[in-house]
């Protein structure tokens, strides 16, 4: 879909806007978390003895609970696909100069070390059948997404939003879930990362806030085009070997839903949050169509309350590839 000339000008109206979130949701590297910061350091003459506690805590984390934190951990690993994603929106210019450039360089790279930091926690855990878990990672990869966005920066937008909302949700109550087995390391990785995650979740939110004040009609439509697409997870194809695109990613949601990580309930307060934040309600400057949008976007929450009131989490009957030692 090639978006109209107005929607580009006001991608080029926000140049200046991006240098100014940047500043207030990016940090400078330099005082940034790495991943060696959180996971025993190799060079000191205990590792063994450091790796051996964490394997010895993570001894205490449920099946579901794996399942979860290894999805988690690839769909991070996918980011090659979210950046080339990002990258294609019209209104981005290819320049290294360029303000939208500059952001999503800038959000791939701190979104990098929580793949990085997770992927190398899983390692050392012992838990894990590495090799399942990479193969699903190059799938992931290799088979890309399709979120319906299309190039358009408008409803990547709101998409960003929901997702990174998501999630921190997601990473913190993961973090939250290994407190309460006492593994005091596995908390602090997961709290970290969610912590990243609110931030970028309200640089986008900034972003969708200021397309809102100069274009909102367009805005407007395209927020409602987006939850009747409804919001597919980053993950969406996610498959291990011999298992065909999407599967895994069924049962992974389940274990999601049943360990209550990631639930439909989840979903509707990420809805009611954006409405709230971008103040859907009382957005003027609609025209019929907008106004008809922003009834639909306020009426909806309620309508996927009743719905997920029906819903069923279906129960524990699958086996990952992922867990389990080395046959």
């Amino acid at each position: 879909m090639k978006l109209a000339y107005e929607r580009l000008e006001v991608m080029h109206h926000l140049e200046g806007t991006v240098e100014e979130v940047m500043q207030d949701y990016l940090k400078p590297i330099e005082t940034m978390w790495q991943p060696s910061d959180l996971l025993p350091d190799s060079r000191d003459e205990d590792f063994f003895d450091k790796v051996k506690a964490l394997q010895e805590s993570a001894r205490e984390l449920e099946y579901d609970y794996w399942a979860v934190l290894i999805g988690d951990t690839i769909t991070e690993e996918a980011l090659p696909t979210y950046e080339t994603w990002l990258a294609g929106m019209e209104g981005v210019q290819n320049d290294y100069h360029n303000p939208w450039m500059k952001w999503i360089r800038g959000w791939t790279a701190e979104e990098n070390r929580h793949g990085d930091l997770l992927n190398k926690y899983l390692y050392l855990s012992g838990r894990v059948n590495m090799r399942e878990m990479e193969v699903s990672t190059q799938y992931l990869i290799a088979d890309g997404f399709d979120i319906q966005t299309g190039a358009d920066p408008y409803r990547n937008f709101v998409y960003t939003s929901f997702q990174e909302l998501a999630t921190n949700m997601s990473h913190g109550r993961v973090g939250a879930l290994a407190k309460k087995a006492d593994n005091a390391e596995l908390s602090k990785i997961c709290a970290i990362i969610a912590g990243d995650e609110m931030r970028h979740a309200r640089a986008y939110m900034a972003f969708v806030k200021k397309i809102f004040e100069v274009d909102p009609n367009e805005m407007m439509l395209a927020f409602d085009d987006m939850m009747k697409k409804k919001i597919v997870m980053p993950a969406h194809f996610l498959r291990e070997t011999g298992v065909k695109i999407g599967s895994t990613f069924d049962h992974f949601s389940n274990a999601a839903q049943r360990l209550g990580v990631y639930t439909a309930q989840d979903y509707i307060q990420i809805l009611k949050r954006l409405i709230k934040d971008w103040d859907i309600e009382n957005m003027g400057g609609l025209n019929s169509e907008g106004e008809k949008a922003r009834d639909y976007l306020m009426a909806l929450p309620d309508r996927l309350k009743r719905i997920s009131e029906r819903m069923k989490v279906p129960p524990l009957e699958y086996e990952f590839r992922w867990i389990g030692a080395r046959p």
